[in-house]
This record gives C-alpha cells, sequence and structure tokens, in this order.
C-alpha cells in the first residue's frame, strides 16, 4: 500500500498526488518506486492523462532529490540508474499526456520532473529552482539537454548559475507554465485541460510525444566528446566543492566555495 503518495482514476484521467509532506514531498527512492508503479498502472489501465500534483496545496511543492541519499564524495551523484532518472524516463516515455499542477515552490529535481511532464499549470504561489549550484553538484548530461531543449540559454543560465526561485510571472513568461492562473481555479484549469486531452485521439498524441521525445534526444556525441563529459563530471563529484556542499547541508548550515 502506497504511503508517500495517492493515486486515483476517473474516466481515464489518473491522479498522482504527492503526500509525503514530513519530508517536504522530497523525491527519494521509496517515493520514485510507487511513483513508477502507479505510472506503469495508469498505462494498463489505459489512462489518457494524468495529473501531478501534491494532496493539499502548501507552500512546497516538493524538496526535490533526498540529499540523505545523495551519495559521499568520488561518487557519481546522478547515475543513469538513479532512481529520480529513471523516473524521468517514465514520464516522458509516457503513451499520454502527464500534467503538472504547481502549488507553492519547486525545488532540485523536482523541478526536472515539473519541466519534464508535458504540460504545466501553476498558480501565483508557483516557483522554480534548480539548485546544483548551491551543493557543487555536477547537473546529469541528459538533465542539461533536456533543459536546453524546453527553455532559451540564458533561462537555464539563469536556472543553473544562481540556484534561485523563478516566481510565478517570469516562469509563464519564459515558458516553465503552460497556463498561470489564480489559486482558486488552480484545480478547476488544471482538469479541464486534462479532460481535453482526454477527449482528444490517444493514438495521435502517443504517436505525437513519443516521436517529440525521440527528436528532442536526437543530439549526435562523438565518443571523445562523451567521454569528456563524463570526466568532467566526475572532477566535479570528487571535488571540494561537492563535499563541502553536502556536508553544509546537512549541517544546516551555508556552504563555503572557497
Amino acid at each position: 500500500m502506497s504511503t508517500t503518495i495517492k493515486v486515483s482514476v476517473d474516466d481515464k484521467v489518473g491522479t498522482l498526488e504527492l503526500d509525503n509532506f514530513a519530508k517536504r514531498n522530497a523525491l527519494g527512492a521509496a517515493t520514485v518506486d510507487e511513483m513508477l508503479h502507479a505510472l506503469r498502472a495508469f498505462e494498463r489501465q489505459g489512462v489518457r492523462a494524468v495529473v501531478l500534483r501534491t494532496a493539499e496545496l502548501r507552500d512546497v511543492w516538493s524538496a526535490g532529490h533526498d540529499i540523505d541519499e545523495l551519495p559521499v564524495r568520488g561518487v557519481d551523484p546522478l547515475p543513469f540508474a538513479d532512481p529520480l532518472e529513471e523516473l524521468l524516463r517514465a514520464v516522458r516515455g509516457y503513451p499520454g499526456a502527464v500534467i503538472a499542477m504547481v502549488h507553492g515552490t519547486v525545488w532540485g529535481g523536482a523541478c526536472d520532473l515539473v519541466l519534464n511532464c508535458d504540460l504545466v499549470v501553476g498558480d501565483e504561489t508557483a516557483a522554480f529552482a534548480v539548485t546544483p549550484a548551491r551543493l557543487g553538484l555536477p547537473y546529469s548530461a541528459s538533465g542539461i539537454q533536456y533543459f536546453l531543449a524546453r527553455l532559451p540559454l540564458n533561462v537555464v543560465n539563469e536556472l543553473m548559475m544562481t540556484a534561485d526561485l523563478i516566481p510565478a510571472e517570469r516562469a509563464y513568461a519564459v515558458g516553465i507554465l503552460n497556463r498561470l492562473v489564480s489559486g482558486d481555479r488552480l484545480l478547476d484549469s488544471t482538469y479541464d485541460l486534462a479532460r481535453k486531452v482526454r477527449s482528444r485521439s490517444g493514438d495521435s498524441i502517443r504517436a505525437y510525444k513519443l516521436q517529440a521525445t525521440t527528436f528532442v534526444r536526437a543530439v549526435a556525441l562523438s565518443a571523445q566528446d562523451s567521454q569528456w563529459i563524463n570526466q568532467l563530471r566526475h572532477d566535479v563529484y570528487s571535488g571540494d566543492d561537492y563535499a563541502e556542499g553536502i556536508s553544509a547541508f546537512r549541517e544546516k548550515r551555508p556552504p563555503d566555495f572557497a
């Protein structure tokens, strides 16, 4: 039985609710595993649109990757087999629309999760931050590729280099949000959109989405470039900044990246 999410289906519209507020809906391995099982169940049931939301509307939508589960210095913190990376691939590969409904702040890996959804509806409290620069963490190459496909370069630069929150109005202006609505309209607007998608051709949407995600990944790298990227990331997660960033987070103090 699920303990950190809630799952329901109504007329081929599925709802997946994050419900682990004791940890600010952090995307730890257990929660991610539950979400993956839910998405697989939705696919078996022919769910055509999935709403990803929180069980309650609180200040934080999700704190992102569970920092307590990140490895120590010298080990890649975001390998291909990382549970969150698997979840991102599952969302991109889901054969229907995945719609994020956002109230509150979205941090780190949760921002990546929202941006991997097909559509995003948020209210005036929605704000987004990508936080590896706060931790000295090298972001995954696939994650950077997807961000660059999803947003303008200057916006990705701002997210990655400042690690500051981008508030709702600017998030809408730069394309993070498809729709920005008032808080009292968030629920209705999201499910109106989900029902509209559900009413369209499922075969057409599936074919479109699988082609689109393939095109996004269609960047050819030489073996030399791939090796260089791997070495670049290795140097960061084996370095002093990553060790300091993780220690500072766990000790609840500002990091000193001297």
